[in-house]
């Protein structure tokens, strides 16, 4: 478990830096985003990756590294913007957008603790095409709450979805990173 915490913070590190950089350039436009809209954006993700996957022809030389980055920063918006509600205009400065980052960040991470204790980190033995899997169904069961209006009779809220998407990702990155290394 310590490796995992380690690798952990360390793609923490790229995601949030490449968050941070893009609030540089762009600053907080994201904050107009609904959660709808958010889902979306992590939809093509989770498709795209899905397609990097499937296709024995690619015609960008490109892996799925970045999609999964992509994965983790909307989905870590997805939790600020239901914390701090939708507005009209941006309204976050970068240390402000940073800081709600790490707390996020820093929940989702307890969260992936708790559950490696009690699964002994069995997502080890998960390829990563199942992994990509589990996000998509995250994302549907997402819209399908955000369809009934965020209610729901059994379910988890739509919090806990994306902070498990954010944690498949993060395992997902380190096993690709592992592959690679090896």
């Amino acid at each position: 478990m310590q490796d995992t915490a380690k690798q952990y913070d360390e793609i923490v590190a790229k995601c949030r830096s490449l968050f941070v950089d893009k609030m540089s350039d762009y600053g907080c436009a994201w904050r107009i985003l609904r959660l709808p809209s958010l889902t979306d954006q992590i939809f093509i993700k989770a498709q795209r990756i899905r397609q990097l996957q499937e296709n024995e022809i690619r015609k960008v030389e490109e892996d799925e590294t970045p999609e999964f980055i992509g994965i983790i920063n909307y989905a870590i918006m997805a939790l600020i913007q239901i914390e701090k509600g939708v507005v009209d205009q941006p309204d976050l400065n970068l240390k402000d957008a940073s800081d709600l980052y790490d707390k996020h960040i820093k929940i989702t991470k307890t969260l992936m603790e708790n559950k490696n204790h009690d699964y002994g980190e069995a997502w080890r033995e998960m390829r990563v095409s199942s992994l990509t899997d589990l996000i998509l169904q995250k994302l549907l069961r997402v819209k399908q709450i955000e369809d009934n209006n965020g209610k729901t009779i059994a379910s988890e809220g739509i919090d806990a979805n994306y902070q498990d998407m954010i944690n498949y990702a993060i395992f997902a990155l380190i096993l690709i990173n592992e592959k690679e290394n090896n």
